[in-house]
This record gives structure tokens, C-alpha cells and sequence, in this order.
């Protein structure tokens, strides 16, 4: 790449984030109970559709590391923003659940890409001491996509399903064509093939604390299906307060997740990464299983800004605790495991609660086994923060 502006770069990293996760995966939450209303699909579809993006995500996560080695990350970045716009246009048809399922699988694949390949493409061009505020940068897209889908949803909504979907589209075609010209066309055809075969050199670290991170990254993505997958529909339809109420709690749960980078850098310099990841996890329990305790709104608003602040902190804290724990020759190789830990365990519980809905009828369960999955990753985290890789001095950051 071209000598760029570290802070251009990490605005394409966050484009990417944005697209990748905020729309392509979160933008269709706030459209579940609409979906429902309208017949497009039944409760049911409309939930399993959904857990399909997140096999999607995990099969993009599987294949981000590979591809890009073969073709570079120029080229899968290319594709994958072509996809993730399409397939939110494609969503505009009602041609049934086939045809979702199909583009909901395709703009997970693709999110997954767009976040592996994109953030790790975006922080090799900012300079070591400015990675901590990039990283900040990059992963406020979550919050922004899910606020800018919880504002603008409802209002689209009364001009129908198909408009938002042309708007949520157009948007995404417009952030991937300046994210593409401003940055990514200047990657080199070959870029990230190095980094693929610096990977495999020999390196000491700590095995024990990486796989406690993997573990407590991966139930951390079945403590946030209820509220990513769920949340909206439970606000609307089980408490009965309708899609305008479950959307304003979705536009707090993405303010609290646009700030969530930022909080998540101040506590790790007060607590350091793998006691901030195992403190934030506790608080993200609680915070999830809100719901199970009361449905106040004070319940709901806290719960939302909470687990939304929480996502993409939890994101940031992991990483760190990897950087930390990982030489930097294997550092790539540790969070493409990290990201397919997350997936795998996402994708089962998408669809396991999606399942688990259909039985029991109600939500409120799905809260509470989530909370309980985030105990655990906090009491992984926990014991992660006493383990150090050998010759790597302690609270060393990339």
C-alpha cells in the first residue's frame, strides 16, 4: 500500500466492521418483528434465517486466512464488499426463505472476511504507537452500524420492507466505493501472503492462556446471540410494546456499542486486557440476564447499553490479551483461532436457541443460559490473566 494516513486506514478498517457486522449482520435484527408482521416468514424463519448468518460467519472465518494467502487481501476485499452490498439488495425480494437464506448466508461469509482480512489490513498500515486508538476507531463500526439501523429501520419501515432494504444497500454500496478508492485499491495484489508464512515460524508463548482466551472468546459469542439475534423481537412481540419501543432499546444498544472501544482502552490501562476482558465479562452476565429479572425499562435501557457497549469492548480486550500472550510472528495465525472460536460457538448457539425458542415459547430462558455462558468466559479470562508467555515480558502490547 501506498504511504497512507493511519487514520484513513482505520477508517476503512471500521467501514469494513460497519458493513461486515453493523449492516450485513445486525441491520436485519430491528427487521425481525416487521418480517413477522408482514408474512413474510414465520417467527420461526425469521429466527433461523438469522442463525444462518452466523454459519455464514463461521464458514467466512474458516476461509478468510486461506484464501487471502492465495489470491491476497486486495482481491478478497474486493469481493467481499461486491457481496455484502448485493446481498442486501437481494434481501428487498420476498421470494421466500430460500432465497434469504441464501444472501443471509452469503453477507455472513462475507462480513467474516471483511473482518478478518479488513481490521488486519487496516492496522498493518498505522504505526505500533497509534494501534490502540485505530483499534478504538476500527471497531466503533459495530455501535454505528447498529444505531444507524435501529434510527433509521423504524422510520424506512413505513415505506415498506423492500425500501429499507434498497436504503440499507445504497448506503453500504457508498461506504464500500470510498472504502475501495480512498484505500484498498492501493494494497499490493500479493498483500498478506508474507504474513502467512512469517506465521509459521517457531515462537514460544502460552499455550494454556491462549486456548482460556479462545474458550471465554467463544461463550462469549453464545452470551450475545439473545440480544443481537433476539432482542428486538423479544421488546416488540413477547412484552408486547411494538417495533417502535424495540427499536429505540436497539439504537441504545448501538450507542453503547460505538463507545464500547473506547471504554474497553481505558480498562485495559487501569486493569490491563486479560482482567479487563474477565471483569467486562461479569458485567456483561448481569447485564444479559436483566431481562430474566425484570422487564422495567430501566431493566431494558440498562441491559442494552451494557451488553451493546460490551460487544465490541469484549472484541478489543480479546485481542489485546492475544497480543499479549503471542509472539508477534504468530499473532495473525492466534486471532484467525480466536475468530473461529467465536464463530463456531455463535453459530451453535443461533441456531440452538433458535430451536430452543420454538420449544419453550418464550425468550427469557435464552437469558439466562447466555448469562451463565458469560460466567464461564469470565472465569477462563480470570485465569488467563495469570498466565505469561515465556521471554515475552509482562503487559508487552503490539
Amino acid at each position: 500500500m501506498r504511504e497512507r494516513s493511519w487514520v484513513l486506514s482505520s477508517l476503512a478498517g471500521g467501514v469494513c466492521v460497519l458493513l461486515g457486522i453493523g449492516l450485513a449482520r445486525f441491520a436485519y435484527t430491528p427487521l425481525i418483528p416487521a418480517l413477522v408482521d408482514e408474512h413474510w416468514f414465520s417467527i420461526a424463519q425469521a429466527n433461523y434465517l438469522g442463525a444462518i448468518n452466523l454459519l455464514g460467519y463461521l464458514v467466512g472465518a474458516a476461509l478468510a486466512h486461506r484464501v487471502t494467502s492465495i489470491v491476497g487481501s486486495r482481491r478478497v476485499l474486493a469481493v467481499a464488499l461486491a457481496v455484502t452490498v448485493v446481498s442486501l439488495y437481494a434481501c428487498l425480494l420476498d421470494w421466500g426463505p430460500v432465497w434469504y437464506g441464501i444472501w443471509r448466508l452469503a453477507c455472513g461469509v462475507s462480513g467474516a472476511v471483511l473482518t478478518v482480512v479488513g481490521v488486519s489490513a487496516a492496522l498493518a498500515a498505522v504505526p505500533r504507537e497509534r494501534r490502540p486508538a485505530a483499534s478504538a476507531l476500527i471497531f466503533s463500526g459495530i455501535g454505528l452500524g447498529i444505531a444507524a439501523s435501529g434510527t433509521v429501520v423504524p422510520w424506512l419501515i413505513h415505506y415498506g420492507i423492500a425500501a429499507t432494504w434498497v436504503a440499507l444497500g445504497t448506503l453500504a454500496a457508498m461506504l464500500a466505493l470510498w472504502a475501495w478508492v480512498a484505500v484498498w485499491r492501493h494494497l499490493a495484489v500479493s498483500a498478506g501472503v508474507a504474513a502467512v508464512h512469517a506465521a509459521g515460524q517457531p515462537a514460544r508463548w502460552s499455550v494454556a492462556g491462549v486456548l482460556l482466551i479462545l474458550l471465554a472468546y467463544g461463550l462469549d459469542a453464545v452470551g450475545f446471540v439473545p440480544h443481537t439475534l433476539f432482542w428486538v423481537d423479544y421488546i416488540a412481540h413477547e412484552l408486547g410494546r411494538g417495533l417502535t419501543v424495540g427499536a429505540a432499546y436497539w439504537t441504545a444498544f448501538g450507542l453503547g456499542a460505538a463507545v464500547g472501544p473506547f471504554v474497553a482502552g481505558a480498562l485495559a490501562h487501569w486493569l490491563g486486557f486479560r482482567r479487563g476482558l474477565a471483569f467486562g465479562l461479569i458485567i456483561k452476565a448481569v447485564a444479559v440476564a436483566l431481562p430474566v429479572l425484570s422487564g422495567s425499562p430501566a431493566a431494558l435501557l440498562f441491559s442494552s447499553v451494557l451488553v451493546g457497549l460490551l460487544i465490541p469492548g469484549t472484541v478489543a480486550l480479546t485481542s489485546g490479551s492475544v497480543i499479549e500472550l503471542v509472539p508477534p510472528e504468530r499473532q495473525q495465525q492466534a486471532w484467525g483461532w480466536a475468530t473461529l472460536s467465536f464463530a463456531l460457538l455463535q453459530a451453535i448457539a443461533g441456531y440452538g436457541m433458535s430451536w430452543d425458542y420454538v420449544v419453550l415459547g418464550s425468550y427469557r430462558p435464552l437469558f439466562a443460559m447466555a448469562a451463565l455462558a458469560l460466567l464461564v468466559a469470565a472465569a477462563c479470562a480470570a485465569v488467563a490473566a495469570v498466565c505469561r508467555a515465556p521471554g515475552i515480558p509482562r503487559g508487552a502490547q503490539a
